[in-house]
């Protein structure tokens, strides 16, 4: 098999550094996302096996991703384990038909602030709530909660010997993980995250250090596949808005994800379709086995591309390597300490937050920097589904702001005669403008409403208009309506 391969060397090599970047996130967003860490690594078979072999995108490489650990978090708190593999089926399938519909090119129309402030609101969640679990404390539930809660349970966590422990354990790991940047090329290939949980289990198991490690009870133990009370709970309105949201988050991380590994190779570039129903069928698979919702990963996706990979062989591969870890070394999860994966979840929610992309766009672009900082604490306040939905509405609000161009322009025709020139896209959104421009105008002349150079009049605008003239002069009311009349473009009324 392998040497049918196009690439075999390149692809292997590939998929092997894929699998150790894997490993460790597959364990960290389970158990960041309150599930059984065997979860976390059936997610990433699933994605690699399954998602790896359909068409798409060649080289992106697809998993359990922090971004949905807040939004898998919450829906298991609210409806349980048992409902969350029904969640994810009827996501994935979901996703399957928006793809048949051929909806994969409209989440690119989706405004850029705010996926990332989606994903800067993520990361805060992310950061609070595994600074708890790092210093082996429980979490409030609210992404606010954590927040604020964070002074009161670090001090009372330096009272304590243990959580003293684990706290240094995770600080240590995210120590490691940064500093590996800056060992030598040969030595970055193997990825900082795995030698951190390397060196934390080591250290664990050396020194006895009093800090919880993984629960393991077995890969098959861990499948829940869904029942007839699960798959009933699909009726209720709450349990429909979550794989709603499921959906839209995990398509949009996903192809928006695969936008930007386009940018990193030169090889095919991605049918957005069909990897959106690829997508879907991976979530209906890890569905079905009561898994997590997977999503196409940056970090996996350009440590695949960076390590040469040629081929969907790459992606493939490291799915079977997850499946035969998860078969033959099962036990050695066991000695991993949580607060090592929990740095590990703390260094990939702080890559989430785009400093510098706030900063630059603050420059910029300033109402979309507005946009990400509001999104990002809608999520954080609220919840993951309101935040995006704020998102959404505040980027739409400002589209249509800044398509609706107006000039007012005032000008004497002399014999009591005043010419008020409206020219642009005239909508409700300017309507106080244009209202606030004609009660300044004096009563005792005769006004002459330009609208020649108005390319959009909307119906809110035509009702005031017609209302403002008759109330200046009810006699040349009936040529504002003329003038203002649907579909004409072009035409000046007197009042």
């Amino acid at each position: 098999m392998l040497r049918s391969l196009p690439f075999p060397r390149q692809d292997i090599a590939a998929s092997l550094v894929v699998f150790l970047v894997a490993l460790p996130l597959c364990l960290g967003v389970a158990v960041a996302s309150g599930v059984p860490a065997e979860l976390g690594l059936i997610t990433g078979i699933v994605g690699g096996v399954v998602t790896g072999l359909m068409r798409g995108s060649s080289l992106q490489v697809s998993g359990p991703a922090a971004g949905l650990t807040v939004l898998v978090l919450e829906a298991v708190r609210a409806f349980g384990l048992g409902a969350l593999g029904v969640i994810v089926l009827a996501a994935g399938v979901l996703q399957i038909v928006m793809g048949l519909l051929r909806w994969g090119r409209w989440f690119r129309a989706i405004s850029l602030s705010v996926v990332e402030g989606m994903l800067a609101g993520i990361g805060l969640v992310i950061i609070a709530g595994q600074l708890y679990a790092a210093a082996g404390t429980a979490a409030p539930d609210s992404g606010l909660d954590k927040l604020i809660g964070l002074p009161t349970a670090l001090s009372e966590a330096l009272g304590s010997r243990t959580a003293l422990v684990s706290l240094a354990v995770g600080a240590g790991t995210v120590l490691v993980i940064v500093g590996w940047r800056r060992m030598p090329r040969r030595a970055r290939a193997v990825p900082g995250a795995l030698v951190a949980v390397l060196l934390a289990a080591l250290a664990t198991a050396v020194f006895g250090l009093p800090v919880e490690t993984v629960r393991v009870s077995g890969v098959l133990e861990a499948v829940h596949l869904p029942g007839s009370e699960a798959l009933s709970s699909l009726v209720d309105p709450a349990v429909l808005g979550t794989v709603l949201a499921f959906a839209l988050i995990a398509s949009a991380e996903s192809l928006f994800s695969a936008a930007a590994v386009d940018r990193l190779h030169s090889g095919p570039r991605t049918d957005y379709d069909k990897e959106l129903i690829a997508q879907g069928a991976g979530n209906t698979l890890s569905g079905l086995l009561g898994a997590l919702p997977l999503t196409a990963v940056i970090v996996r996706s350009s440590a695949n591309v960076e390590a040469g990979a040629r081929t969907k062989a790459s992606r493939i591969l490291h799915g079977v390597w997850l499946l035969l870890f998860v078969t033959l070394l099962p036990a050695v999860l066991a000695y991993i300490p949580l607060a090592a994966l929990a740095g590990i979840l703390v260094h990939a929610g702080w890559k989430l937050i785009p400093f510098k992309g706030v900063l630059t766009l603050w420059r910029r672009h300033r109402g979309e920097a507005v946009v990400l900082v509001a999104t990002a604490a809608a999520i954080v306040s609220v919840g993951m589904f309101e935040g995006v939905l704020i998102g959404l509405v505040m980027s739409v609000g400002k589209a249509a702001w800044e398509a609706s161009q107006l000039r007012i322009e005032q000008s004497d025709d002399g014999r009591d005669v005043l010419r008020v020139r409206l020219q642009g896209t005239v909508t409700f959104l300017r309507l106080p403008q244009i209202l606030d421009s004609l009660e300044d105008l004096p009563n005792d002349r005769r006004v002459v409403l330009d609208l020649s150079g108005v390319h959009h009049l909307d119906h809110a605008c035509r009702a005031a208009l017609e209302a403002w003239a008759e109330r200046h002069s009810g006699a040349d009311a009936e040529a504002v309506r003329a003038a203002t009349a649907p579909n004409r473009r072009e035409g000046a009324a007197a009042a």
